[in-house]
Protein backbone atom coordinates (compact mmCIF):
# COMPACT_ATOMS: atom_id res chain seq x y z
CA UNK A 1 0.00 0.00 0.00
CA UNK A 2 2.67 2.18 -0.86
CA UNK A 3 5.16 3.51 -3.48
CA UNK A 4 8.37 1.02 -3.35
CA UNK A 5 11.59 3.14 -2.39
CA UNK A 6 9.56 6.54 -2.83
CA UNK A 7 7.07 5.92 -0.09
CA UNK A 8 6.13 9.02 1.78
CA UNK A 9 6.79 8.23 5.43
CA UNK A 10 4.54 10.16 7.59
CA UNK A 11 1.44 7.86 5.98
CA UNK A 12 2.78 4.88 6.48
CA UNK A 13 3.61 6.37 9.87
CA UNK A 14 0.02 7.35 10.18
CA UNK A 15 -1.33 3.61 9.00
CA UNK A 16 1.12 2.58 12.07
CA UNK A 17 -0.78 4.87 14.30
CA UNK A 18 -3.83 3.72 12.87
CA UNK A 19 -3.11 -0.06 13.40
CA UNK A 20 -2.74 0.16 16.82
CA UNK A 21 -5.33 2.00 17.86
CA UNK A 22 -7.78 -0.76 16.18
CA UNK A 23 -5.78 -2.93 18.10
CA UNK A 24 -6.69 -1.47 21.21
CA UNK A 25 -9.94 -1.16 20.28
CA UNK A 26 -10.52 -4.96 19.30
CA UNK A 27 -8.36 -5.53 22.78
CA UNK A 28 -11.31 -3.35 24.68
CA UNK A 29 -14.10 -5.36 22.45
CA UNK A 30 -12.79 -8.65 23.09
CA UNK A 31 -12.17 -8.31 27.09
CA UNK A 32 -15.52 -6.97 27.38
CA UNK A 33 -17.44 -9.68 24.73
CA UNK A 34 -15.68 -12.70 26.13
CA UNK A 35 -14.20 -12.04 29.72
CA UNK A 36 -17.13 -9.82 30.92
CA UNK A 37 -14.92 -6.54 31.81
CA UNK A 38 -17.26 -3.85 31.93
CA UNK A 39 -16.22 -2.05 29.24
CA UNK A 40 -18.50 -0.37 27.02
CA UNK A 41 -17.34 -0.20 23.28
CA UNK A 42 -20.06 1.54 22.03
CA UNK A 43 -20.34 5.01 23.71
CA UNK A 44 -16.96 7.39 25.32
CA UNK A 45 -13.29 6.92 24.84
CA UNK A 46 -13.29 3.72 23.64
CA UNK A 47 -15.90 3.88 21.02
CA UNK A 48 -13.58 6.93 20.27
CA UNK A 49 -10.93 4.99 19.58
CA UNK A 50 -12.26 2.50 16.90
CA UNK A 51 -14.11 5.12 15.12
CA UNK A 52 -10.89 7.38 14.92
CA UNK A 53 -8.67 4.07 13.66
CA UNK A 54 -11.21 3.42 10.80
CA UNK A 55 -11.55 6.76 9.37
CA UNK A 56 -7.51 7.71 9.36
CA UNK A 57 -7.46 3.93 7.10
CA UNK A 58 -10.19 5.05 4.50
CA UNK A 59 -8.59 8.48 4.48
CA UNK A 60 -5.27 7.22 4.11
CA UNK A 61 -6.56 4.26 2.04
CA UNK A 62 -8.17 7.82 -0.75
CA UNK A 63 -4.84 9.72 -0.27
CA UNK A 64 -2.78 6.62 -1.14
CA UNK A 65 -4.63 5.26 -4.02
CA UNK A 66 -4.02 8.73 -5.80
CA UNK A 67 -0.27 7.64 -5.68
CA UNK A 68 -0.25 4.13 -6.63
CA UNK A 69 -0.57 2.44 -10.00
CA UNK A 70 -1.84 -0.83 -9.42
CA UNK A 71 -5.34 0.03 -7.86
CA UNK A 72 -6.78 -2.93 -9.38
CA UNK A 73 -4.82 -5.59 -8.09
CA UNK A 74 -4.38 -4.20 -4.65
CA UNK A 75 -8.27 -3.66 -4.64
CA UNK A 76 -8.85 -7.12 -5.87
CA UNK A 77 -6.71 -8.70 -3.08
CA UNK A 78 -8.04 -7.22 -0.72
CA UNK A 79 -11.80 -7.91 -1.68
CA UNK A 80 -10.70 -11.69 -1.58
CA UNK A 81 -9.58 -11.21 2.09
CA UNK A 82 -12.75 -9.03 2.77
CA UNK A 83 -14.76 -11.96 1.52
CA UNK A 84 -12.56 -15.01 3.09
CA UNK A 85 -13.44 -13.13 6.49
CA UNK A 86 -17.27 -13.12 5.45
CA UNK A 87 -17.31 -17.01 5.00
CA UNK A 88 -15.40 -17.31 8.10
CA UNK A 89 -17.49 -15.86 10.33
CA UNK A 90 -20.51 -16.50 8.47
CA UNK A 91 -19.53 -20.04 9.58
CA UNK A 92 -18.77 -19.33 13.37
CA UNK A 93 -21.02 -16.14 14.19
CA UNK A 94 -23.83 -16.81 11.37
CA UNK A 95 -26.27 -14.20 12.84
CA UNK A 96 -24.16 -11.31 12.75
CA UNK A 97 -21.65 -12.03 10.05
CA UNK A 98 -19.62 -9.35 8.00
CA UNK A 99 -20.91 -9.07 4.89
CA UNK A 100 -19.99 -5.07 4.51
CA UNK A 101 -16.69 -4.24 6.51
CA UNK A 102 -14.41 -2.23 6.67
CA UNK A 103 -11.98 -4.60 4.47
CA UNK A 104 -15.01 -4.91 2.05
CA UNK A 105 -15.30 -1.13 1.71
CA UNK A 106 -11.47 -0.23 1.24
CA UNK A 107 -11.43 -2.90 -1.38
CA UNK A 108 -14.41 -1.43 -3.77
CA UNK A 109 -13.06 1.68 -3.08
CA UNK A 110 -9.58 1.13 -4.76
CA UNK A 111 -11.87 -0.52 -7.53
CA UNK A 112 -13.75 2.33 -7.93
CA UNK A 113 -11.20 4.69 -7.57
CA UNK A 114 -10.09 4.93 -11.19
CA UNK A 115 -13.48 6.07 -12.02
CA UNK A 116 -12.89 9.22 -10.11
CA UNK A 117 -9.43 10.16 -10.56
CA UNK A 118 -9.83 12.64 -13.22
CA UNK A 119 -12.06 14.34 -11.30
CA UNK A 120 -10.92 18.10 -10.03
CA UNK A 121 -10.43 18.79 -6.64
CA UNK A 122 -13.26 20.76 -5.57
CA UNK A 123 -15.44 18.24 -7.46
CA UNK A 124 -14.09 15.24 -5.20
CA UNK A 125 -14.80 17.36 -1.75
CA UNK A 126 -18.21 18.25 -3.22
CA UNK A 127 -19.04 14.80 -4.04
CA UNK A 128 -16.90 13.28 -0.51
CA UNK A 129 -19.69 15.47 1.14
CA UNK A 130 -22.89 15.09 -0.49
CA UNK A 131 -21.96 11.37 0.17
CA UNK A 132 -21.36 11.60 3.66
CA UNK A 133 -24.48 13.44 4.15
CA UNK A 134 -26.59 10.86 2.00
CA UNK A 135 -24.85 7.93 4.08
CA UNK A 136 -26.18 9.86 7.74
CA UNK A 137 -29.62 10.62 5.91
CA UNK A 138 -29.92 6.51 4.62
CA UNK A 139 -29.04 6.03 8.21
CA UNK A 140 -32.16 6.82 9.61
CA UNK A 141 -34.27 4.80 6.83
CA UNK A 142 -35.06 1.60 7.77
CA UNK A 143 -35.48 -1.29 4.98
CA UNK A 144 -37.47 -4.59 4.27
CA UNK A 145 -34.73 -6.54 3.15
CA UNK A 146 -30.76 -6.83 3.85
CA UNK A 147 -29.70 -6.88 0.27
CA UNK A 148 -28.48 -2.92 0.28
CA UNK A 149 -26.46 -2.95 2.72
CA UNK A 150 -23.44 -2.21 0.75
CA UNK A 151 -25.31 0.96 0.24
CA UNK A 152 -26.07 1.72 4.56
CA UNK A 153 -29.86 0.65 3.51
CA UNK A 154 -30.63 -2.29 6.36
CA UNK A 155 -33.54 -3.81 8.16
CA UNK A 156 -34.44 -3.26 11.85
CA UNK A 157 -33.07 -6.71 12.34
CA UNK A 158 -29.55 -6.01 11.10
CA UNK A 159 -26.51 -6.80 13.14
CA UNK A 160 -22.84 -7.50 12.45
CA UNK A 161 -19.57 -7.26 13.77
CA UNK A 162 -18.28 -4.99 11.17
CA UNK A 163 -20.19 -2.86 9.28
CA UNK A 164 -18.86 -0.20 6.83
CA UNK A 165 -21.58 0.79 3.58
CA UNK A 166 -20.45 2.70 1.46
CA UNK A 167 -22.38 5.40 2.26
CA UNK A 168 -21.49 7.38 4.02
CA UNK A 169 -17.81 5.71 3.89
CA UNK A 170 -16.91 6.32 0.37
CA UNK A 171 -17.03 9.91 0.73
CA UNK A 172 -14.37 9.93 3.44
CA UNK A 173 -12.36 8.30 0.35
CA UNK A 174 -12.98 10.80 -1.51
CA UNK A 175 -11.92 13.22 0.73
CA UNK A 176 -9.09 11.49 1.05
CA UNK A 177 -8.40 11.39 -2.89
CA UNK A 178 -9.23 15.53 -2.52
CA UNK A 179 -6.62 15.28 0.11
CA UNK A 180 -3.65 13.82 -1.80
CA UNK A 181 -4.42 16.80 -4.83
CA UNK A 182 -3.75 19.64 -2.04
CA UNK A 183 -1.31 18.15 0.29
CA UNK A 184 1.07 15.38 -2.50
CA UNK A 185 0.91 16.84 -5.75
CA UNK A 186 4.43 16.57 -6.01
CA UNK A 187 4.20 12.84 -4.17
CA UNK A 188 6.89 13.80 -1.76
CA UNK A 189 6.48 14.09 2.07
CA UNK A 190 5.15 17.29 3.13
CA UNK A 191 8.47 17.33 5.77
CA UNK A 192 12.01 18.15 5.58
CA UNK A 193 12.93 15.32 7.69
CA UNK A 194 12.15 11.93 7.86
CA UNK A 195 11.91 8.67 10.37
CA UNK A 196 14.09 5.95 9.30
CA UNK A 197 11.51 3.55 7.40
CA UNK A 198 12.25 0.52 9.59
CA UNK A 199 10.76 2.56 13.18
CA UNK A 200 8.43 0.26 14.49
CA UNK A 201 5.03 2.00 13.82
CA UNK A 202 5.94 2.75 10.42
CA UNK A 203 6.53 -1.01 9.97
CA UNK A 204 2.77 -1.72 11.43
CA UNK A 205 1.84 0.63 8.77
CA UNK A 206 3.19 -0.84 5.52
CA UNK A 207 2.23 -4.23 6.85
CA UNK A 208 -1.14 -2.83 7.59
CA UNK A 209 -3.50 -6.21 5.65
CA UNK A 210 -1.62 -8.56 7.18
CA UNK A 211 -1.30 -7.07 10.29
CA UNK A 212 -5.17 -6.47 10.09
CA UNK A 213 -5.97 -10.07 9.22
CA UNK A 214 -3.69 -11.60 11.90
CA UNK A 215 -4.39 -9.08 15.00
CA UNK A 216 -7.82 -10.84 15.92
CA UNK A 217 -6.54 -14.65 16.43
CA UNK A 218 -3.01 -13.23 18.33
CA UNK A 219 -5.44 -10.68 20.64
CA UNK A 220 -7.97 -13.74 21.17
CA UNK A 221 -4.89 -16.73 21.50
CA UNK A 222 -2.85 -14.82 23.92
CA UNK A 223 -6.43 -13.50 26.05
CA UNK A 224 -7.38 -17.47 25.84
CA UNK A 225 -3.81 -18.17 27.76
CA UNK A 226 -3.70 -15.97 30.06
CA UNK A 227 -7.07 -16.82 31.23
CA UNK A 228 -6.12 -20.60 31.46
CA UNK A 229 -3.26 -19.63 33.76
CA UNK A 230 -5.21 -17.70 36.05
CA UNK A 231 -4.04 -14.33 34.32
CA UNK A 232 -8.02 -13.13 33.51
Amino acid sequence: MGQGKNRIWEIDFLRGIAIILMSLFHLLYDLSEFYNFDIDYTAGIVDFIGATSALMFITLTGISSSLSSNNLRRGLKILFFAYLITLISYFFVPNTYINFGILHLIGFSIVLYSLFKRFRTLVLIFLGLLIIILGNVIDNITSSTNLFTPFGLTSATYASLDYYPLLPYFGVFLLGMALKNIFYLKKQSLFNFSLPSNNPISLLGQHSLLIYLIHQPIILAVLFFMHKVGLL
